[in-house]
């Protein structure tokens, strides 16, 4: 019987190995590291090698503790790995926020399909896979030829513990230009570049693609016929937990490096490439609408070197005198790409007051991307924001629906984790906050928007 199962977790700002028991469907232990990028070599890249070592040293450690029965795996997008014949990296894993594939914008834009096949918004630096894949290609021939593979983020992790090479569809169909939804296959991207023989087969995220190597198991002492299992993206992993136990009309918000916000069951509306809306597949290889920004990188910068201590009193003031910050902090993803961040009416405000009216915005941006995706129904917010009574009060009033507080320390592992089962899932449980009977929440959710538009 499969009951503990170990979650490799790869984010972008933090890495982590959760246990998460299946019978109460809780962490019960979690090793952490931050995930920052390296600048050596060639370009910036994640430190891969650092990360196994991290892995290796959680499970064995967790297992010490607690018999791990299983391994699953989810990490963020927008990552793909250069596999050589031998097992190792034909290029550095590139850091998606580095800019250097835009130096071929040009040429990649010639080539790349339309959003209507793909539902992929074009992104600047490597937030398409595709452009990274492109511009690898060009700027590294030599190199890029040795690849013998292409395997996405998680599945990545899956062939180091087991050796088998597989690909799957919540990462692959996350706006990479490399999938098409609607046909359920790679895209003509893949065929136009030939890059289709280089493409792992697809197997399901459930699937499981083998024991742990032997070398492994000896390591770790971890039990050698421990199943590891495909795997999947981050933000659908957090996703698929409502996908089997709630009930449309519903969207999920994960929250992490990334505010992903993700319509189940939804009003159908078109979706705007420019806004950075887009299709996500989910686990069950259908396609979602979604929309998101980068709101945890945003919220660490606002808040670096203020207090995070609020009152109600600093809220009243808030929402009496409307501090509002506009967007964007991160500029060039998000619903507002391309605005500038500015603050008003923020002059002498309290550490307290720009916490409050930092959650406010956060809230309000996240409210804009439910808009853009045709939600209805609670929302269900998944990762640190679920913990901001702030970010979930105006969340409410913003959207004029319940928003459910998810008590899982990190969804994504909870939703990972449940690819060992077959059983029905928790539903959504966490507390639920309905819109406030205080207008003046509305009333200054219409005062940001109102002054979004006039800037």
């Amino acid at each position: 019987m499969i009951r503990h199962i170990a979650v490799i977790d790869i984010g972008k700002t933090n890495a982590k190995v959760a246990l998460v028991d299946l019978t109460t469907v809780r962490e019960v232990a979690l090793h952490r590291i931050a995930n920052a990028a390296s600048t050596d070599g060639p370009y910036p890249h994640h430190d891969v090698e650092a990360l196994w070592a991290f892995i290796l040293d959680s499970l064995a450690a967790i297992h010490r503790e607690q018999r791990v029965d299983a391994i699953s795996i989810t990490t963020h997008g927008a990552t793909a790995v250069l596999v050589d014949a031998e097992g190792g990296l034909a290029l550095p894993v590139l850091d998606y926020e580095f800019v250097g594939p835009d130096a071929f914008a040009g040429d990649y834009d010639a080539i790349r399909p339309p959003f209507a096949e793909t539902g992929t918004p074009r992104l600047p630096g490597g937030l398409n896979i595709g452009a990274q894949l492109f511009w690898q290609q060009k700027r590294f021939a030599a190199e890029f030829a040795r690849a013998t593979a292409v395997l996405m983020y998680p599945q990545y992790w899956a062939f180091r513990l087991t050796g088998v090479a597989a690909n799957e569809v919540t990462s692959l169909g996350c706006h990479t230009d490399l999938w098409d939804p609607w046909q359920a296959d790679f895209s003509s991207l893949v065929d136009r570049m030939g890059w289709r023989r280089l493409m792992a087969p697809v197997r399901p995220a459930k699937d499981r693609l083998g024991p742990i190597l032997p070398a492994l198991a000896q390591q770790t002492g971890l039990d050698p016929q421990t199943p590891v299992f495909c795997g999947l993206h981050d933000s659908n992993a957090s996703l698929l937990p409502h996908l089997i136990a709630d009930r449309p009309p519903f969207s999920v918000v994960s929250t992490g490096t990334w505010v992903v916000s993700m319509a189940v069951g939804g009003n159908k509306v078109a979706l705007d490439a420019a806004r950075d809306t887009l299709v996500n597949v989910n686990a069950l290889g259908n396609p979602v609408p979604s929309a998101r920004f980068m709101g945890g990188r945003e919220f660490s910068l606002l808040t670096e070197g203020y207090a995070q201590d609020w009152s109600e009193a600093d809220v009243a003031a808030v929402l009496a005198r409307k501090t509002l910050l506009l967007p964007s902090t991160q500029q060039g993803s998000g619903p507002y790409p391309h605005h500038a961040a500015q603050w008003l009416a923020a002059e002498d405000v309290t550490d307290g007051q720009h916490f409050v009216a930092i959650s406010f915005y956060l809230a309000l941006m996240t409210a804009t991307c439910l808009g853009l995706i045709g939600r209805d129904g609670p929302a269900i917010v998944e990762g640190p924001f679920a913990r901001n009574r702030l970010f979930t009060r105006m969340l409410a009033a913003a959207t004029a629906r319940p928003v459910i507080a998810s008590e899982a320390a990190t969804g994504t592992s909870i939703g990972a984790a449940l690819l060992a089962t077959d059983r029905g899932a928790v539903g959504s449980k966490g507390e639920t906050t309905k819109p406030p009977d205080d207008l003046a929440w509305a009333d200054y959710a219409r005062a940001w928007r109102a002054a979004v538009d006039a800037s």
